[in-house]
């Protein structure tokens, strides 16, 4: 994809005064707000592990798993790859029918409106952890009911918020692509199809409707909660917790435990203090599953002039000190 010379520039500006320790209450591991934040963490994770094998035997299946599990993986790299990686910064170039199938993936995660999730994103890379960010967790303050009013927010109130970002100023590209405009015009017909397609093949595996309901709830309304709250957690978690090994110019951390779930995306910190990268994790043992499926498109020959990180420009970005920890 080539940059519009319209679309509003979110690469980090020069490093002035580096940003406190993303740490919550500076690098005290055992301080009250990393209690406070690991129990707004974990305990609905918690719940909702624990009702599989609650259900295990009359509510849940193997193929109800399998359902949630591909579902989830489809819709998470569609907005790590596509909404993200490609169509917010232009980590790569790629031909017509993956650029398209992007969009309709993107869209299966039901996630919101293909323009304006990206308008969204490219607003908070401008303002990121600033006066302007939609989502940053620091919006109140520093004090624990500052920041847990936050993390609320940066979660998911500011979705209800009255304000909305303008398309037509932080995605014009997309907006004058019809193909594009009209998949995320179409965002109604993708949830439908999102969450009708799990039931549907639950029902015709088990040729019975309790096969259908449970695929419903599993690989359906599960699995899009999940999706919800892991990318939320990247708006929330990752902006107030994680490593900081690399400059940039807000609060962005690492946080390797939501990796997996994340494809990627919780490697926050490079993110931020290099943009355009198609790969976030970057160093020794950083699992990137988003940056791998662009690899293969790439050997496919589907994607192309892919934005690789250097040694060099990884290194031009590294902290004097790492910052920060998970």
């Amino acid at each position: 994809m080539t940059a519009s010379p319209d679309v509003v520039n979110d690469a980090p500006k020069a490093q002035e005064t580096p940003p406190p320790s993303a740490t919550l209450g500076g690098d005290s591991k055992r301080s009250i707000e990393q209690i406070a934040l690991l129990l707004f963490i974990t305990v609905p994770f918690v719940a909702l592990v624990a009702a599989v094998p609650l259900a295990w035997g009359w509510g849940v299946s193997w193929l109800d798993l399998a359902l949630l599990v591909s579902m989830y993986y489809i819709g998470c790299h569609g907005i790590t790859i596509g909404f993200h990686r490609y169509f917010t910064h232009g980590s790569f170039k790629a031909k017509r029918p993956l650029r398209i199938a992007l969009a309709i993936a993107g869209s299966l995660a039901v996630e919101g409106p293909l323009v304006r999730w990206v308008a969204d994103h490219r607003k908070h890379h401008k303002f990121s952890d600033a006066e302007g960010d939609p989502h940053s967790p620091w919006r109140y303050g520093e004090t624990v009911p500052a920041l847990l009013k936050g993390l609320w927010w940066a979660h998911i109130a500011w979705m209800f918020d009255e304000e909305q970002t303008s398309q037509s100023k932080y995605a014009p590209d997309l907006i004058k692509d019809g193909a594009i405009r009209a998949v995320s015009r179409q965002f109604v017909i993708w949830t439908v199809v999102s969450l009708m397609v799990p039931p549907v093949i639950g029902g015709l595996a088990t040729w019975s409707w309790q096969g259908a309901v449970t695929a419903f709830f599993w690989g359906s309304l599960v699995r899009v909660a999940l999706l919800h709250h892991v990318t939320w957690s990247i708006n929330s978690i990752c902006h107030a917790v994680g490593k900081r090994p690399f400059k940039s110019r807000d609060r962005s951390g690492n946080v390797w435990w939501l990796a997996v779930l994340s494809c990627g995306e919780s490697w926050h910190n490079l993110h931020h203090a290099d943009p355009t990268c198609a790969r976030h994790g970057v160093m020794r043992g950083q699992l990137d599953s988003s940056a791998r499926i662009i690899r293969w498109f790439e050997k496919a020959g589907w994607a192309y002039d892919v934005r690789w990180p250097s040694q060099g420009r990884i290194d031009a970005r590294r902290q004097e000190e790492t910052a920060g920890a998970a």
